[in-house]
């Protein structure tokens, strides 16, 4: 059956361009009313510009669809909720929230300046949270919402002269894991997306990728998923030049070692505590807990 979203209202941030615009886009040509939030900024946050938001809403609404343009900054908690706001009052909800928006600073971290990493998060980071919080309630109200945090394979696994980024990118996945378990009952599903895409974020790397696999179009399907009626909850859905992955936290089973040689014991049993065998994902962090208490009442037997 055709994914559609009819009647479901959208906000998509970031959505001037790139990623965000192909899921705006993406989300409209399937029924969705969506606010296309864009601040208009350069890639690494300076300047400000309503242009671009406004030429996506003018393309969703050739196209027969439903849009308007918002130009808060999403480190603006205030700004944040006035779209929020104005957007209930013309079309009743927000059941869905995509966190695109973004900036980058790369530098080594030796090269960075504390600033450039304190801007970086609170945009990634921050700005998602200032997002969320602006929906959290009304779709509490409604037992239904919908919200994706956009992470990277730089904060799963790390990229050279992206500290900055990468932490700000792994912590929505934190955020993702608590909100998803706090919204379960109010239907709130929450996930996070790690795309590969040719956006003007990649730019730089030219080379080092086939830029003609990896446009952006190509990541939203998994991002309509993660967003319908029938999307997952607590998933990290990869996604890019049309191939789409699922990433995972773990934990292993390790070993139970105490005494006076137990700094010992870890590094000479390091490789047993690295083994997969068995490992899982916790359903929430208390399953670290239990192992280690499991493991503690067995070694007394």
């Amino acid at each position: 059956m055709t994914m559609r979203f009819d009647g479901k209202v959208a906000i998509v941030t970031g959505a001037g361009g790139g990623l965000g615009r192909e899921h705006a886009l993406a989300l409209a040509a399937r029924g969705a009313r969506v606010v296309v939030n864009d601040l208009g900024v350069a890639r690494d946050g300076a300047g400000a510009s309503m242009s671009p938001a406004q030429a996506v809403v003018a393309e969703i609404e050739a196209a027969g669809g439903e849009a308007m343009a918002n130009g808060a900054s999403v480190t603006d908690f205030v700004a944040v909720q006035a779209m929020v706001a104005e957007a209930t009052a013309r079309w009743g909800s927000v059941d869905i929230l995509v966190n695109n928006a973004g900036v980058l600073r790369d530098k080594s971290f030796a090269k960075m300046e504390i600033e450039d990493f304190r801007f970086v998060v609170d945009v990634h980071l921050m700005g998602a949270v200032n997002c969320t919080k602006a929906v959290w309630d009304g779709m509490r109200a409604r037992n239904y919402g919908r919200i994706v945090m956009t992470t990277s394979s730089s904060g799963l696994y790390g990229n050279f002269g992206q500290a900055n980024y990468g932490a700000a990118k792994m912590a929505l996945v934190g955020f993702m894991q608590t909100l998803a378990i706090e919204g379960a009952k109010n239907d709130i599903r929450v996930n996070c997306l790690a795309p590969t895409a040719h956006t003007r974020m990649t730019e730089d790397l030219g080379a080092a990728l086939p830029l003609e696999a990896l446009g952006p179009e190509l990541v939203s399907p998994g991002l309509l998923y993660l967003v319908s009626q029938d999307a997952p909850t607590r998933c990290i859905l990869g996604a890019g030049a049309g191939g789409f992955e699922r990433a995972y936290v773990t934990l292993t089973q390790g070993i139970h070692a105490v005494g006076p040689d137990a700094p010992e014991q870890v590094a000479a049993r390091f490789e047993a505590i690295s083994d997969r065998t068995g490992e899982i994902v916790p359903e929430m962090g208390a399953a670290q807990g239990m192992i280690e208490l499991t493991k503690a009442q067995k070694a007394r037997g």
